[in-house]
C-alpha cells in the first residue's frame, strides 16, 4: 500500500505559500509507515522544529489501474475519509533552497494519520463536499472539494501514467489554505460537513 499526496491543488494555499500553480497535477509519496496506528497520538519528530498540519480529502483506491482513462477514473475508488498531510516546514525549506528531494519532510514516520472511512454511497455530490480542520477547538482550515485545481478524475487518469494503483491505496488530493504548525498537547481534529471524522492528538 502506497500514499499518494497532491502539491498545490487549491489556489488559496498556492499564494499562502507564495509558490507557482501547476500545470498538471503534482504528486509526492509517502510509505505506509506514515500512517498512525488507531488512536496512538502524533509525536513531533526530533528532526523538526516546525511541523504543519495540512488537512486533506483522501480517496481509497479499490482496484488495480495504469493508463486509466478520465471517464472511467470515478469507478477505481470506493471510499472517501480525511488525513492529514503532517509537514516539517523548516526541513522542506531547506530542501527546497537545496535542490533537494522533500521526503525527509513529508514521508516521515506517523505523517500521515486518516481519519473513518466512508463509502462514496454517503455523499450527494463528491464534488461538493465541505471539510474543516480545529485546532484545540477553533477552525484554522475550511476546504470544499469544488475549489480544487485538478479534480479526482484527472488526478487519478494523471497519477496512473506513472503509477499502477493498486487496491488500498490512499490519494491525498491536497489542501486548503490555512496551514500552520503544532505543538505539543495541541488536538486537531477534522470534519466532514459537521460530522467529526478525525482526531489527533500531539505529543
Amino acid at each position: 500500500m502506497k500514499i499518494i499526496c497532491i502539491g498545490r491543488n487549491y489556489a488559496a494555499h498556492i499564494s499562502e505559500l507564495k509558490n507557482e500553480r501547476p500545470e498538471y497535477p503534482l504528486f509526492f509519496m509517502k510509505p505506509d509507515t506514515a500512517l498512525i496506528p488507531k488512536d496512538l497520538p502524533f509525536f513531533i519528530p526530533e528532526f523538526s522544529n516546525e511541523i504543519h498540519y495540512e488537512v486533506e480529502f483522501v480517496l481509497r483506491i479499490c482496484k488495480v489501474g495504469k493508463h486509466i482513462q478520465k471517464r472511467f477514473a470515478h469507478t477505481y475508488f470506493d471510499q472517501v475519509a480525511l488525513g492529514i498531510d503532517f509537514t516539517a516546514r523548516d526541513v522542506q525549506e531547506h530542501s527546497r533552497q537545496n535542490g533537494l528531494p522533500w521526503e525527509s519532510a513529508k514521508a516521515f514516520d506517523f505523517s500521515a494519520p486518516v481519519g473513518r472511512f466512508f463509502p462514496v454511497s454517503n455523499f450527494h455530490d463528491l464534488n461538493n463536499i465541505d471539510f474543516r480542520l480545529e485546532k484545540n477547538g477553533e477552525i484554522v482550515q475550511k476546504g470544499n472539494t469544488s475549489h480544487m485545481l485538478f479534480g479526482f478524475d484527472e488526478i487519478i487518469s494523471h497519477v496512473s501514467k506513472y503509477i499502477t494503483f493498486k487496491t488500498g491505496d490512499l490519494i491525498f488530493t491536497g489542501t486548503p489554505a490555512g496551514v500552520g504548525p503544532v505543538a505539543i498537547n495541541d488536538v486537531l481534529t477534522g470534519f466532514l460537513f459537521d460530522e467529526k471524522v478525525l482526531t489527533v492528538k500531539v505529543k
